[in-house]
């Protein structure tokens, strides 16, 4: 049993949201814009979840309008207040004398990077500045303060990402109190964990997502606080009142409904008293795995779903391969720049040193979870530390030796029926295994499915081994797979460049590997 621990990137959809998502395909699926029966019934779907909504965020005046998630809301919010300055520049009003666009400097990067763009598109030739935050990850409310007055737009976060972090919402709603700049709060973490108090703090935009809360991805939300400016980012159709063009999105926004509605029934979502709880028992199974283990984040001042920690000497891949193994899904922090494995920007923006930045790695639970799930997990993690402890930590310097000469696109892979071909055909391959010891100590054996012998040789060890291969019989294949594929292109490309030109590598590795269809080896 796989248990995701990862929400903060994306959740699950909840049953009843599917429910809802496949009621509105099947039974309510005319245009909301069409004045027929089957277009009244969707628009009375369409407007039922927006009163919802506005229920839940407390928001009965100001626009509330449907998206695709929180990176449309970003960018029309931007756009709305930069097309606004610069009609107040044409004006000469005095808010067009602002230079400035500030932002806090652990925002997801959808924010600078729709503040850059539409600076830049709108030829404004505004200063993008990041609002400093401390050690706790705060934002300098003396710095904003003394800011303030130039700014055309003020970006901050409710609740970090990464971090879990919870934004001094009210701290910063009085240092913008003077000036009065536009203020946009990213409320994608916040959704069903914190009051925001719209109306209360001033907050103008307010963008969601609802793939953060169990509902699918591709639908969202973004609040306007009544008389803000707005430009449409899409135009078209007269669709939501004419601000954003296009045919709704029918059946996410059902389903968005749906966990709206789980929000106020008090049964689905566990009370952040309980969630509180698991977090403290996480971070006991964590310290007991890793007692030199070290939070990055105070969690007093975080979300009770979040936890962000490292633990010295060992790289964030390496505690990421590990618990991958034991079938935990964790991440580095945010899941849109996973790809890059670069320090985080989150934590060296606290002030955080440089390994704490490269080894962080976020645990983030759902507030629907069950309870089981977080007994499996402190189970799971606590084997995480048995097995580093037998197996010893890997240096990731052979790894990096083993980059192979030969150009990457030199296809070394090959997919799941390609492998239970080769199984079929004669001699059969040898399989092998080049996740580190830890990692295949956590995942038991037969990965691969019955019938599928394996020999381990972790990558890191893997020189120790290529003298055995290399005297193999030259039309036995070697078939090296790991997590991803990626270890085990680097081995097969390692022995290829040393003349054995049967050396493969399971394409996607174990993440792609039907082992849930009951695979095992042909006969």
């Amino acid at each position: 049993m796989d248990i995701y621990l990862d929400a903060n990137a994306t959740t699950p959809v909840l049953p009843q949201a599917q429910a809802a998502a496949l009621a509105a395909m099947n039974d309510c699926f005319g245009n909301p814009s069409s004045t027929h029966t089957s277009g009244l019934r969707a628009r009375a779907l369409l407007e039922r979840v927006r009163a919802d909504a506005r229920r839940v965020l407390g928001a009965p005046t100001g626009q509330l309008l449907f998206t695709s998630g929180a990176t449309e809301g970003i960018h029309t919010a931007v756009l709305s207040a930069l097309c606004d300055l610069r009609e107040q520049r044409a004006r000469g009003a005095q808010r067009g004398q602002a230079s400035l666009l500030l932002h806090g400097a652990t925002e997801h990067k959808a924010v600078p990077a729709a503040l850059a763009h539409w600076n830049r598109i709108l030829g404004l030739g505004l200063v993008l500045k990041a609002i400093p935050v401390g050690p706790d990850g705060h934002h300098d409310l003396d710095w904003l303060r003394r800011h303030a007055p130039e700014a055309a737009l003020v970006c901050t976060m409710a609740a970090n990402n990464e971090t879990g972090v919870v934004s001094d919402l009210d701290g910063i709603s009085a240092a913008l109190a003077d000036s009065r700049p536009l203020w946009l709060v990213d409320g994608v973490q916040a959704l069903g964990k914190l009051p925001l108090r719209l109306l209360e703090r001033g907050i103008d935009y307010a963008p969601f997502s609802g793939h953060k809360l169990y509902a699918p991805k591709g639908v969202g939300m973004l609040y306007v606080r009544e008389g803000a400016p707005f430009t449409p980012l899409l135009t078209g159709g007269d669709q939501e009142g004419a601000l954003r063009a296009g045919t709704e999105n029918m059946s996410g926004i059902a389903a968005l409904g749906a966990v709206l509605e789980a929000l106020e029934d008090g049964q689905t979502f566990q009370a952040p008293t309980a969630l509180r709880d698991r977090r403290e028992r996480l971070i006991a199974a964590l310290r007991e795995a890793f007692p030199a283990l070290v939070l990055n984040a105070p969690v007093e001042h975080g979300l009770p779903t979040t936890l962000n920690f490292a633990v010295p000497g060992l790289a964030s891949k390496q505690l990421l391969d590990l618990f991958d193994a034991a079938g935990m899904r964790v991440s580095a922090g945010s899941a849109c720049g996973a790809a890059k494995a670069q320090p985080s920007e989150v934590l060296l923006a606290m002030g955080l040193s440089e390994w704490q930045a490269a080894s962080a790695v976020r645990l983030s639970i759902g507030a629907a979870d069950p309870a089981s799930a977080i007994d499996e997990a402190c189970a799971r993690i606590r084997a995480c530390g048995d097995a580093l402890r037998a197996g010893g930590a890997a240096s990731a310097s052979p790894e990096r030796s083993l980059q192979a000469a030969r150009p990457l696109a030199d296809n070394v892979g090959l997919n799941a029926a390609q492998v239970q071909a080769l199984m079929r055909a004669s001699p059969r391959p040898l399989l092998v295994d080049v996740r580190e010891a830890s990692e295949q100590a956590v995942s038991g054996e037969a990965v691969l499915g019955p019938g599928f012998d394996c020999t381990r040789a972790p990558l890191s060890a893997l020189s120790s081994h290529l003298p055995d291969w290399l005297g193999l019989p030259v039309d036995v294949p070697v078939l090296f797979f790991c997590r991803s594929g990626n270890r085990s292109a680097q081995a097969a490309r390692a022995l290829r460049d040393l003349g054995r030109e049967q050396a493969w590598s399971l394409e996607g590795g174990l993440a792609l590997w039907p082992v849930h269809a009951a695979t095992r080896a042909p006969d």
